[in-house]
């Protein structure tokens, strides 16, 4: 929901695949795709690293946590690579 607030248009068909927060409440990792794929993977990353103070304030007034971690924003390739698979089956079912 977060996501649809920021006003930046690098940040527009994006979704965010995962979270990790260490123990300390230091960081988070958050892991993010678009919908177009990896070519716009440089242009989201900038576009979050830019957002990111206002991500954090606007996440650490939602969510109540002694200390509100520090964001740090990593691409996931994941559904790039399921896609992928996904194909290579296909490909093999249809050769049966």
């Amino acid at each position: 929901m977060l996501i649809r607030e920021l006003n930046d248009p690098r940040l527009k068909s994006i979704y965010v695949t995962d979270v990790n927060i260490d123990k300390e409440l230091a960081w988070a990792d958050i892991y993010v795709s678009a919908i177009e794929g990896a070519s716009r993977s440089e242009d989201v990353l900038a576009g979050l690293e830019s957002a990111s103070g206002f991500i954090r304030r606007i996440l650490a007034g939602r969510i109540e946590l002694r200390v509100f971690p520090r964001l740090r924003f990593h691409w996931d390739p994941t559904p790039e690579n399921a896609d992928h698979i996904e194909k290579v089956l296909a490909g093999l079912r249809v050769k049966k």
